[in-house]
């Protein structure tokens, strides 16, 4: 059954070129990223944490549909060795996106006001139209975006990115006198802009490929996996991620979900910047990879550079987390520094890990991928009710992060054992991750923790910045050679 769903050998990447589809990726984004993250400093002075915590609170509410509103086909999409089929598959995709926005509709429409009253946030109401609209939006965009994974149209994807971004920064800066309304109002536009522009190309192919119902249907009955395994995962995964600015506005109150939701934010878009340009380049060649019987140095590859990279910002929110919030954000945003402290390990161990999560894909492994975010689940929410019933917030978020992380470092030594990999050799590649970071950070854990009065740590904080910069340039150029 496998052989049906490998790529076909002329679209397997080398190595030259895995890398060059990553950095296209990452390169086109990488500005409109580095823009919004300028632009957070502003944002924070210019909204309060009860502001973003109403855009956490949507936020949650829309990645529960946006993770089933394609009902997972989309990851279908890079798989059949046809073009037809897959063309079969795309539509399948958008028609389900169709129906699920449908559904967003009647809940906003019959149960609004009550949700966001019993979310413990009330103000809500009156922007719950934007989220059918954010469904329609996200689910489009996952469609045409597979399909354009499939046909490595990254340029398109990095553009559509940039845009995205672009039209978020603009309209939430400008819509500040609306309060969370204006961070809501950027956050709809930000998906919608450039989506169609990326949807038409996949569309085109659908017409010329004369896609029919009897060909949508054999391919919703031929992947039907993904509805049924992946789905439940995706959503187990997504509802664990938005678990806490969701309880925290319940069990909390709105503004510990928007110092929860900064935190995050600040940590997971440059995380998120890289890990999904590698995740869909790595998609795209992991099961003519593995028919070759190449998947585990490729794995092994994957995951050394992306401990390099993440290792450094990790170890530097874990030292200065909450001085640095307060320096960029604003005081009001120092115990979201906190926060990031605890959550680090966490998000790196998900930075090196999610990439690799596509495996359950290529090898056909739904059931294992969805028992292991079930019990990513049951441990987050375990750790949100033993910090509720201690009314300690700070607590909640440290068991929260501390959970997650021990279940990403249990699925990183099954991911080793079904590679072929053995675990210690991926312990080694952390191992030495963490030595050149504490090497490169060497004036900041000095300045910091030994001899604060040697040198600030603002000017430790660049020097060792300026070192870890040298450091991914000699990577990047090594990926090349």
């Amino acid at each position: 059954m496998l052989n049906r769903l490998v790529i076909p050998a002329k679209r397997l990447l080398p190595t030259h070129a895995f890398a060059r589809g990553v950095s296209v990726l990452v390169g086109g984004t990488a500005g409109a990223q580095l823009l919004a993250i300028a632009a957070a400093p502003l944002l924070t002075r210019l909204y309060t944490p009860e502001d973003f915590g109403l855009l956490a609170v949507y936020g949650g509410l829309l990645a529960l549909f946006t993770v089933v509103a394609s009902g997972r086909y989309q990851m279908a999409i890079p798989l059949p060795e046809t073009e037809r089929e897959a063309a079969e598959v795309l539509v399948l995709s958008l028609a389900v996106a169709a129906l699920t926005t449908f559904a967003a509709l009647l809940l906003v429409a019959l149960g609004g006001r009550s949700l966001a009253e019993a979310l413990g946030v009330p103000a809500l109401t009156p922007w719950l139209w934007l989220l059918p609209l954010g469904v329609a939006f996200a689910g489009s965009f996952q469609a045409a975006s597979h399909w354009a994974v499939r046909t490595r149209a990254f340029p398109a994807i990095a553009a559509t990115k940039i845009k995205q971004s672009l039209a978020l920064l603009v309209i939430q800066l400008g819509a500040s006198p609306l309060g969370g309304g204006g961070l809501l109002l950027g956050h709809a536009a930000g998906q919608g802009v450039g989506t169609l522009t990326l949807v038409r190309p996949a569309l085109r192919a659908a017409a010329e490929h004369r896609v029919t119902a009897a060909g949508v249907w054999a391919a919703a009955r031929r992947y039907r996996k993904f509805p049924l395994f992946s789905t439940w995962s995706g959503l187990f995964n997504t509802l664990g991620k938005q678990l806490p600015p969701l309880l925290f506005a319940v069990l909390f109150s709105p503004v510990a979900a928007g110092l929860y939701a900064l935190a995050h934010r600040v940590l997971a878009m440059p995380m998120t910047l890289i890990g999904e340009a590698v995740g869909k380049v790595f998609f795209s060649s992991a099961a003519e990879a593995h028919r070759r019987g190449e998947l585990g140095p490729l794995v092994a590859k994957v995951h050394a550079t992306l401990a390099q990279v993440a290792m450094p910002p990790a170890i530097v929110l874990m030292v200065i987390g909450p001085d640095l919030f307060a320096l960029v954000f604003g005081e009001r945003w120092r115990e979201a520094g906190d926060f990031a402290r605890w959550m680090a390990p966490w998000l790196y161990l998900v930075f090196i890990t999610s990439p690799l999560s596509h495996l359950f894909s290529v090898l056909e492994r739904q059931g294992q991928g969805l028992a292991f975010q079930a019990l990513l689940l049951g441990v987050r929410v375990a750790a949100i009710a033993i910090g509720a019933a201690l009314d300690d917030l700070l607590l909640t978020v440290a068991l929260f992060s501390l959970g997650s992380a021990a279940c990403w470092v249990g699925f990183l030594g099954w991911i080793a054992v079904l590679t072929g990999n053995r675990p210690q050799r991926l312990a080694v590649s952390t191992l030495t991750a963490l030595g050149w970071s504490l090497a490169l950070l060497a004036p900041l854990v000095v300045v910091e923790w030994l001899a604060p009065v040697w040198l600030p740590w603002s000017a430790a904080l660049l020097l060792s910045a300026a070192l870890v910069g040298l450091r991914y340039l000699f990577l990047f150029r090594r990926a090349y050679q």
